[in-house]
């Protein structure tokens, strides 16, 4: 039997649970539990594992089609199960280039096991390029983390965490230390601190790190802080820049039909006709679908060049942050035009729209930031600012 296809495994039928239930998760500040237990029991957390170690083995682009089809039902739940795939999208662009030291994250994955991502620090603009973690190296090899960790999607679900720190003890240090720690490490506390205006059911709470371990077979790389040339670095990227835009354009999508909709049944007291008919309305949605339409082939080629290993050598990470910002962007400009035609009704509780209008915000504090991506542009095409 042949593997499910994006469209196949997130049926209408799927995406209309999902949802009916996206209000209710809002509402509650609730993490999506049941939409969870949905995509587990149709492999969904699998997608990007190969056949031969139980998975679907899908590629990079058939995550990004899956992915904007999910966000349109139900963001807050594409995003969460985001960070999962991010970690297996790692894991998979390395193995396909030959390199087996995230391998055990894709066994486990097909058995079961929840990763999130545990990397992001308050006030920490260096993102992978430096932490406020600290990473200790131990005798055996392990490797144990004090610090915090913000916005660690999955919280309520996830057992695996991958993470960051830094050591600066050891006799080449300064290093930045990956690994990968478990749930039931003592040393490891989820506080309850997620309320926030939008995205509330991904849950991602902080993580509390206080000596919690990373097995010596679970530390998984040791680098120079600052930019680097890894291709672990590369992967993690690549995956996350491409599925979280991917989340935002399904969010976009997603409005843009409910303003069709809405300009198609509201009739104007005015005129006596349709919305859909008025010039202000028709304008406004043009000028999103235009916007839009450009945004799905740019993240689709960019996975394919990731999948089929195509050089674009020192615009790479000036590609990925791109396309990052300019999805968010697009989606941010979609929404206000969507609401602009639907009217105040978006503005109650409740109201769809209303909620994707909330939800889109959170796009600016994912990385990278617009300042981020200029600086990594302007280095790319006009080289590094000289001292």
């Amino acid at each position: 039997m042949s593997a499910p296809t994006p469209d196949s495994l997130l049926d209408d039928d799927l995406l209309e649970r999902l949802r009916a239930r996206a209000a209710e998760y809002d509402r509650r500040n609730a993490f999506f539990t049941e939409d969870l237990a949905d995509l587990g029991e149709r492999g969904y957390l699998r997608a990007l594992v190969p056949v031969d170690f139980g998975g679907l083995g899908w590629n990079l682009d058939e995550v990004v089609r899956a992915q904007m089809r999910l966000a349109g039902a139900a963001p807050a739940t594409a995003l969460g199960v985001n960070m999962h795939l991010v970690w297996t999208g790692v894991a998979r662009v390395l193995h396909d280039r030959g390199d087996d030291s995230l391998d055990f994250v894709l066994r486990e994955a097909a058995d079961g096991e929840v990763f999130a991502f545990g990397i992001s620090e308050a006030g920490n603009d260096l993102m992978l390029f430096g932490s406020g973690t600290v990473a200790d190296p131990q005798r055996d090899g392990s490797v144990r983390y004090t610090g915090r960790k913000i916005f660690t999607s999955l919280s309520p679900a996830w057992t695996r965490l991958g993470v960051h720190g830094l050591d600066t003890r050891s006799d080449d240090a300064p290093k930045l230390v990956y690994g990968f720690i478990d749930r039931e490490d003592p040393d490891v506390r989820v506080l309850d601190d997620w309320d926030t205006i939008g995205m509330r059911a991904t849950q991602s709470r902080t993580t509390v790190l206080d000596g919690a371990v990373a097995a010596p077979d679970r530390v998984v790389r040791r680098l120079d802080p600052g930019p680097n040339p890894d291709p672990f670095v590369f992967a993690i990227f690549a995956c996350f820049e491409l599925f979280l835009s991917s989340v935002y354009a399904g969010l976009a999508a997603r409005a843009l039909d409910l303003a069709i909709e809405s300009a198609r049944a509201r009739v104007s007291k005015k005129t006596g006709k349709p919305r859909s008919e008025d010039p202000d309305a028709r304008r406004r949605i043009a000028s999103a679908a235009l916007a839009l339409d450009a945004v799905p082939p740019q993240l689709l080629s960019l996975a394919r060049d990731v999948r089929d290993g195509v050089d674009h050598g020192p615009f790479w990470f000036a590609k990925l942050s791109g396309v990052k910002v300019r999805t968010v962007q697009t989606a941010r400009e979609v929404v206000e035009r969507a609401v602009q035609v639907s009217g105040g009704g978006t503005y109650f509780a409740g109201d769809e729209l209303g909620r994707l209008q909330r939800d889109v915000l959170a796009g600016v504090f994912h990385p990278s930031s617009e300042d981020a991506a200029l600086t990594t542009i302007a280095n790319a095409w006009l080289g590094p600012v000289t001292d």
